[in-house]
């Protein structure tokens, strides 16, 4: 195995890392970009500029981009630029936003809240939205204080969505309609000394998360019994996707300054490329909204 900085791009708080049309696209929230690398030199191939802070995106089936801001969800058209606002959660406050979310194989988009620097005791506002396919969104669940990593078994298509607050990983039935159900803790973090960030699974039903207070990454088997724990040259490390053309290379986005975890070793904030693994992902599904003409 051998890890490499991708580029020379370094991120505040780069997320969401996505393999798409052979390129890896990523985020970096605070700054409001999404950005496209190429995958064999780090070249930056696109720079979209919008309203900061970003939680994250996924594409549609019609090119452009589904967008989650502060506490709206947007669409981008990446050929113009045109930004139009789709739907608004229904809640707000000045320490609540959209964060982590996901394209699913139905072609809506999932995506959860964070709700920080609360008081002792004081629920989280907010919760996990689904935006369908007909542009209606639905809360799914609530009481999340940070929610991230949501991703789909690729073994048993059950939605796993980390609170990075309470260093947990749930597991959600999928409904035929969006609706979650049978809602079970998959594994917890604590013994690894770090909530969980960004995850993904790969091929055989492996889910991998970013450990993003010990600078590691983690692999979880289907019964969530730790197999596999990488050791990465960064502090920070916050979300990773696998890609490349066999898609067997694991991308991993780091953060320098979120705004509550800051570090300033030569690699935080960069993007980072893991190659020879041994094991492969699948690529992510398009939302397949009728996103209105803007």
């Amino acid at each position: 195995m051998e890890i490499q900085r991708l580029g020379n791009l370094k991120t505040a708080l780069g997320e969401c890392p996505v393999w798409h049309d052979g390129q890896l696209w990523l985020l970096d929230c605070r700054a409001g970009l999404v950005i496209a690398l190429d995958a064999d030199t780090g070249a930056v191939t696109a720079r979209h500029e919008v309203p900061p802070p970003l939680g994250s995106f996924a594409f549609n089936a019609d090119g452009r981009i589904v967008l989650a801001l502060k506490e709206q969800i947007c669409a981008l058209d990446p050929r113009t630029g045109h930004l139009q606002t789709l739907v608004r959660i229904d809640a707000s406050h000045e320490h609540l936003r959209l964060n982590d979310g996901i394209s699913m194989p139905d072609g809506s988009f999932v995506v959860g809240t964070m709700h920080v620097f609360r008081e002792p005791g004081e629920a989280p506002l907010g919760g996990l939205y689904r935006l369908d396919t007909g542009l209606r969104l639905n809360k799914l669940d609530d009481g999340l204080g940070i929610c991230n990593g949501p991703c789909v078994s690729s073994i048993d298509g059950r939605l796993h969505v980390a609170d990075s607050e309470r260093r947990v990983i749930y597991s959600y039935a999928v409904a035929g309609d969006g609706t979650l159900g049978d809602r079970r803790v998959f594994v917890r973090t604590d013994d690894q000394g770090s909530g969980p960030d960004g995850c993904c699974f790969d091929a055989e039903g492996g889910l991998w998360t970013a450990l993003v207070r010990t600078g590691t990454l983690a692999r979880f088997d289907a019964q969530g019994q730790l197999t596999r724990k990488i050791v990465l040259p960064v502090t920070h490390p916050s979300a990773l996707c696998f890609g490349g053309p066999q898609m067997d290379d694991l991308f991993v986005t780091t953060i320098s300054d979120s705004g509550r975890l800051s570090a300033s070793g030569p690699l935080d904030g960069a993007v980072l490329k893991l190659t020879g693994l041994g094991c492969k992902g699948l690529a992510r599904p398009l939302c397949r909204m009728p996103l209105p003409p803007g």
